[in-house]
């Protein structure tokens, strides 16, 4: 069995996609996996065909405007063109967003969903994860245990699903997870706006650009 794991976030290295990503590889075991980046708007035909030859893929990315990165959705116009459909090719989807509560990411998995009756793939199911942009900093702990404790668990059954090649055609029992770190809302959203401010110093701006508003033409 192949599974190809592919991370759609522009970020190259230090991403939250890249960590999911690697948290589910070490659920997955012996089997053989095919790493890719998608962090610009174009696939190449030998990654096509690569893609092509896999049992499953897993996409990894995050949630702009509720839905998926403009330069991923580009890409995966490209594999429309490219897919097998002789081939059942199975297709799972994790999704982080910056926002608290994984459910945010439930239209963005709804649109891989699309895209695989559309391509002729099929759909198996998605993990939503809230609270994305503090996996970076959050430090390793064991499997099970700490504030990452229920993305890991969410990981661990998807890897499962990978495994037993479920969809939601054959088990409709396997729906898409949504979970949040486990982290108290009030203090990861005072660390976010703590952040924001350190990266608007360090940009040059100023805190009264904070209530800036965009000017608009009387004409």
């Amino acid at each position: 069995m192949k599974i190809a794991l592919i991370n759609g976030s522009p970020k190259v290295k230090s991403g939250a996609s890249g960590i999911l990503l690697e948290d589910l590889k070490a659920y997955l075991g012996e089997t053989e996996v095919l790493e890719f980046g998608f962090h610009t708007g174009a696939v190449t035909e030998e990654e096509a065909e690569a893609l092509n030859q896999a049992d499953a893929l897993v996409l990894s990315f995050p949630l702009y405007v509720d839905g998926v990165p403009g330069h991923l959705l580009s890409c995966l116009a490209g594999l429309e063109e490219a897919s097998f459909k002789n081939r059942e090719i199975r297709v799972y989807g994790i999704v982080n967003c910056g926002f608290f509560e994984g459910i945010q990411a439930e239209t963005a998995l709804q649109v891989l969903e699309n895209w695989c009756a559309k391509t002729g793939y099929v759909w198996g199911s998605g993990v939503g994860v809230g609270g994305g942009g503090a996996l970076a900093q959050m430090p390793k702990t064991k499997s099970g245990h700490g504030p990452r404790e229920p993305v890991e668990k969410a990981l661990k059954v998807l890897a499962d699903a990978i495994h037993a090649g479920k969809t939601q055609e054959i088990q409709r029992a396997q729906e898409n997870q949504y979970v949040s770190v486990a982290f108290p809302r009030f203090l990861y959203k005072l660390a976010a706006q703590t952040g924001w401010r350190q990266m608007m110093k360090a940009n040059g701006g100023k805190m009264r650009d904070l209530g800036k508003r965009p000017k608009i033409s009387e004409q």
